[in-house]
C-alpha cells in the first residue's frame, strides 16, 4: 500500500488513539460530517472550514468538442457543476515546505 495516501481508516484509528472513542462513533460522525459538507454543496452553498479551507461548487463551461477517450467519438459536453476546495492560509503555510510532488516521495530505493 502506499505511503502517501491516507484514508478514512486510517483518519478513524489517529481519532481513535488520540481520543480513546468508539471506532463505530468516530466513523459515525465522519460520514456525518462529509454528508454535512455534501448536502450544502448541492443546495449552493459555499462551506468553510476557517484555517483549512474552502469547498465550492464551480460551474465548468460546456464545449461542443470533446472527445469519448474509450471511442474516439467526438461529442458535446454541457456545462456541469465541479466541486472544487480552496486552501486556508493555515493549510497553505503549512505544506508549503513540500517540494516534491508527495507521489515521489519515499522513492529512495528504500523497501515497500
Amino acid at each position: 500500500m502506499a505511503d502517501y495516501k491516507v484514508t478514512k481508516a486510517d483518519i478513524i484509528e489517529s481519532i481513535l488513539e488520540k481520543t480513546g472513542l468508539n471506532r463505530k462513533d468516530i466513523h459515525q460522525v465522519i460520514d456525518l460530517f462529509a454528508e454535512e459538507i455534501k448536502k450544502a454543496l448541492v443546495a449552493g452553498k459555499v462551506v468553510e472550514l476557517r484555517g483549512f479551507g474552502t469547498f465550492e461548487i464551480r460551474v465548468r463551461k460546456g464545449r461542443k468538442k470533446a472527445r469519448n477517450p474509450k471511442t474516439g467519438e467526438t461529442v458535446s459536453v454541457s456545462s456541469h457543476g465541479v466541486a472544487a476546495f480552496r486552501a486556508g492560509k493555515e493549510l497553505k503555510r503549512d505544506v508549503w515546505p513540500i517540494t516534491a510532488p508527495l507521489s515521489a516521495q519515499g522513492d529512495g530505493g528504500e523497501g515497500q
